[in-house]
Formats: structure tokens, C-alpha cells, sequence
């Protein structure tokens, strides 16, 4: 009887001598962690992005407002599209005396402050007036750098630049990629104007994005 169970027992090991090298010590892979790490698709991250600009509130800046018989409401059709061009505003009123700072424009993409004035910019894919010829990186040393494009004039309030700049790089690319998915809106936001100048009528220079 002991004999045989010794037969056994050797059988038993020599099949385990046979697997290939840390068969018995790797385990199988699990399908749902792998997946869970693997690189998410552009609809995935077009999801993310829409989901992070609506909860940061950006289209309330960027997106121009219009009246409705239900009071101010966001432009759909200029989502994110910054200041109209066809908006020419006046020069800004005389700043506010004592804890109050700035003056806003009746469609939200006007400010007016000790900065001077500044025009929220046009973030859609609009080659000419928008985000479409800059690449991640551009977007993401914007953020990271407080400057558009990362090294050019500082980002201006009310642009939140400090608060997203804790945002990772994900988080930013998935951003930048959602604002890509949206439609173009060929709008040339005027250039920001200095405080020496704010209360005089804004100049006819124009510039793209950021």
C-alpha cells in the first residue's frame, strides 16, 4: 500500500516538473483588472472631458449668454466659443470704489477689473480664431504655466487657471479632447486691453485661442 502511494506521489510530481517555469506560482490574469488599466478610448476620453468642463462651470464664462423670455440663458449654438466678435463693447466704466472689483458684460465674456479688460477666449476646434491648431501639450503648459500657449501673456480673470491646474494630465488631455469633439465656431475674440488703457474703446488687434 505505501508503495503505491509513493508511486503516486512521484507521478503526481514529475507532471509538475513538466509545466513550463512558474506555471504553478503565476496566476491567471484577471480580464477585469487588465482592462481597468488599459488606455482609454477617445470616446472615453471625450466622456471625461465633457464631464470635467460642465462640472468646472467653464461654459459660464466661455459660452456667451442671450436674453430668453425666461431671462439669460446660455448661446447653444456659440457653445464655447468666448467673447462674440460681433459684440463691440464700450469702454469699461470706471471701476468700483471700496471691496468692489469688477464689471461684467451682460453676455458673461467681458470682464473689466484692475487687470484691465479681458475676453473670454474661443476654446473650438476653429483653426483661425480657436484651439484648432494647438496640441495637448500647448493646452496643458497653458494650465501648468498660467500662460497662453505656456510662455505668452498671463491668463487673465476670471480664468480659474489656478483652481484647474490641480487637474492631472489626464484629466487635462481628456479636456482638451472633449473641446476638440465640439463644433468649430470661427469667432476672433479681441485681444485683452492693458489697465492704462481700460477705459478707452477696445483695440482692433485680435488673437487666437487661450
Amino acid at each position: 500500500m505505501r508503495t503505491n502511494a509513493l508511486m503516486i506521489a512521484l507521478t503526481l510530481l514529475a507532471s509538475a516538473c513538466d509545466e513550463p517555469a512558474g506555471a504553478w506560482s503565476r496566476p491567471a490574469p484577471d480580464d477585469g483588472i487588465a482592462a481597468a488599466h488599459a488606455a482609454p478610448s477617445q470616446a472615453d476620453l471625450v466622456a471625461r472631458g465633457r464631464y470635467l468642463v460642465t462640472a468646472t462651470g467653464c461654459g459660464d464664462c466661455h459660452t456667451p449668454m442671450r436674453m430668453t423670455p425666461n431671462g439669460p440663458a446660455p448661446d447653444a449654438s456659440r457653445l464655447l466659443s468666448g467673447h462674440p466678435e460681433s459684440l463691440e463693447m464700450p469702454p469699461a466704466p470706471t471701476l468700483p470704489a471700496g471691496p468692489w472689483m469688477a464689471t461684467v458684460s451682460a453676455s458673461m465674456t467681458a470682464w473689466s477689473g484692475p487687470w484691465g479688460t479681458s475676453f473670454t477666449a474661443n476654446l473650438t476646434p476653429d483653426p483661425e480664431t480657436g484651439l484648432g491648431r494647438w496640441t495637448p501639450e500647448n493646452f496643458i503648459a497653458s494650465i501648468r504655466n498660467g500662460r497662453h500657449m505656456g510662455v505668452g501673456r498671463p491668463l487673465l480673470p476670471p480664468m480659474p487657471a489656478t483652481v484647474i491646474a490641480n487637474y492631472s494630465d489626464d484629466d487635462l488631455r481628456a479636456i482638451f479632447a472633449y473641446l476638440h469633439s465640439i463644433p468649430a465656431v470661427h469667432n476672433r475674440v479681441p485681444h485683452p486691453i492693458p489697465p492704462a488703457t481700460a477705459n478707452a474703446a477696445p483695440e482692433a488687434r485680435t488673437e487666437t485661442g487661450g
